[in-house]
C-alpha cells in the first residue's frame, strides 16, 4: 500500500476499510466477520492483534483500519490490552484527553492463542476485570502457519498434525464455557454467514463494560479444503446442524439466540470439506460419524429439555 493509497483511504466509511491493500486467503471466514463487526466498533477503537492469521492485515506502519493498532506475541495480547486500558484511563483521570476521545480496546486472536497459548494471560485479565472486547476467530487450527491442530479442532477432522486415519482424536475445546466460568461480562458466539445475530450481539457488547468475548467461526477455505465461495454456506451449514451453537451469556444466564428447529445431520456440514473426507472415502467411517452426531444430538437435547 502506498501513501498516497493510505491518504486516500481516510476518506472512505470504515465499511471499506478492511481487507485494502490485504494478503488474506480468499474467502477467510474469519475476515467476514471481522469485516462485520468493524463496521459496528469503528475507528474508535485500539485493536492490540495476537500473532496470527490475521497479523497479515498490517503491513508497517500501515493498517487497514482507521482507529489504532498493537502487534504482540500470540500469548501477550491480554497484556498489551491492559496496558492500553491503564494508559488511557490515566489520561482521562488526569484530564489529558476527554471522554470522547476514549478508545474501545480490542483484543483479536486466532483460536491457537485464545484456546491455547494465551489462555493463561486472558484468565488473568478477566479475573483484573480488564474492560476489553476479547474477539476470536475460530479456523480451528494454526491457520497461518499450515493449520496444525490446535485446541479449537474438532474430533475427527484432519490436519498438517493429525494425518491418521480417523483425523484428530482429541476434542474441540469448550471456550465459551471456560470464559463463562469466569463470570465476565458478556460472552457469546457468532459467525460471519449470520449477520444480524452477528451485528446485534456486538451491538450489546459495545454498550457494556468489563471483560466481553466474541467467539466467531472462521470457516478457513485453505485449512478446511472447500472451494472460497462456499465460505458463507459452510458458515450457515455449521449453524443449521447444530455444530456451532449460537448464544451468549449475560447476568449469569446463558440463552441460545438461534435454534434449529429442524437440525441437519451433521454429515450434511461435514462432507462440504476435505479435512473430513476420510470419514466417507474409501469408505465411510460409520462408528466415528455417529460418535460426532450423538455428541450435537447430546447438546441440544440438554437445550431443548
Amino acid at each position: 500500500m502506498t501513501e498516497t493509497q493510505f491518504k486516500n483511504m481516510k476518506d472512505l466509511p470504515s465499511k471499506h476499510l478492511l481487507g485494502t491493500g490485504t494478503s488474506l486467503c480468499a474467502g477467510c471466514g474469519g475476515l467476514e466477520a471481522l469485516h462485520e463487526i468493524y463496521d459496528i466498533l469503528g475507528a474508535k477503537s485500539v485493536f492490540v492483534n495476537a500473532a496470527g492469521c490475521m497479523t497479515l492485515l498490517a503491513v508497517y506502519p500501515f493498517t487497514p483500519f482507521r482507529g489504532s493498532w498493537l502487534y504482540t506475541a500470540m500469548a501477550s495480547a491480554p497484556a498489551g490490552a491492559q496496558g492500553i486500558r491503564d494508559a488511557l484511563d490515566i489520561l482521562l483521570t488526569k484530564g489529558r484527553i476527554a471522554a470522547g476521545e476514549d478508545l474501545e480496546t480490542v483484543v483479536l486472536t486466532g483460536d491457537g492463542s485464545a484456546y491455547g497459548m494465551g489462555l493463561s494471560a486472558t484468565s488473568g485479565a478477566i479475573e483484573r476485570g480488564l474492560d476489553f472486547l476479547y474477539i476470536c476467530y475460530d479456523n480451528e487450527g494454526y491457520g497461518n502457519t499450515g493449520q496444525q491442530s490446535s485446541g479449537a479442532t474438532p474430533h475427527g477432522a484432519r490436519t498438517s498434525t493429525s494425518r491418521g486415519s480417523s483425523g484428530y482424536p482429541g476434542h474441540k475445546k469448550d471456550l465459551f464455557s471456560i470464559w463463562v466460568a469466569h463470570r465476565p461480562t458478556y460472552v457469546a458466539t457468532v459467525v460471519g454467514a449470520e449477520p444480524l445475530d452477528l451485528a446485534r450481539k456486538i451491538e450489546q457488547a459495545k454498550k457494556l463494560r468489563g471483560p466481553r468475548l466474541i467467539l466467531a467461526l472462521a470457516p478457513c477455505p485453505t485449512g478446511w479444503d472447500f472451494d472460497p465461495s462456499e465460505t458463507a454456506e459452510i458458515g450457515k451449514l455449521a449453524v443449521r446442524t447444530g455444530v456451532w451453537p449460537l448464544k451468549e451469556y449475560r447476568d449469569g444466564k446463558v440463552v441460545h439466540s438461534k435454534i434449529p428447529q429442524r437440525r441437519l445431520p451433521v454429515e450434511d456440514y461435514l462432507k462440504r470439506q476435505g479435512r473430513f473426507a476420510h470419514l466417507f472415502h474409501p469408505q465411510r467411517d460409520e462408528v466415528l460419524l455417529q460418535e460426532i452426531q450423538t455428541k450435537i444430538d447430546i447438546y441440544w437435547a440438554n437445550v431443548e429439555g
